[in-house]
């Protein structure tokens, strides 16, 4: 039987107080989302003045991050490049910058989704978070 590493509640707290710390020093006003390999929300942290609807892009970012084993960004690129197919994708909704996969030792074993501020300081953020884990 094959094993592989999982996320704990621990690294998820590590993941949220250094994502945290990433926005509150530059001001940055967002919702914070992290899920496990399945795409399934284990932590979701709105910070004062993040805009409400980003409480539902963020976890749907780390939730494509998680599912497509990759940057969420990919999927943007994709779409604005011509494939236009890819948004009916099923189960897949966040397919914005802001979704970064969490991988050890080349497994994928959860993401991190960003919201509320633009996408390139979303992914900053995100992987500001998973940083910490120091994988």
């Amino acid at each position: 039987m094959n094993t592989k590493p999982y996320l704990t509640l621990a690294d998820v707290k590590t993941i949220a107080a250094a994502a945290e710390a990433e926005a509150l020093r530059n001001n940055w006003a967002v919702t914070i989302s992290i899920v496990d390999d399945g795409g399934h929300l284990l932590w979701l942290q709105r910070l004062d003045g993040a805009p409400p609807i980003s409480s539902h892009i963020s976890p749907a970012k780390a939730h494509t991050a998680a599912l497509g084993r990759r940057e969420s960004k990919i999927y943007e690129d994709l779409i604005n490049n011509g494939r236009i197919s890819f948004l009916s994708a099923p189960a897949i909704e966040g397919m914005l910058e802001g979704g970064v996969p969490v991988i050890v030792d080349g497994h994928v074993i959860g993401a991190v989704g960003v919201s509320g501020v633009k996408s390139t300081e979303d992914v900053l953020i995100a992987k500001a978070g998973i940083a910490a884990l120091g994988v």
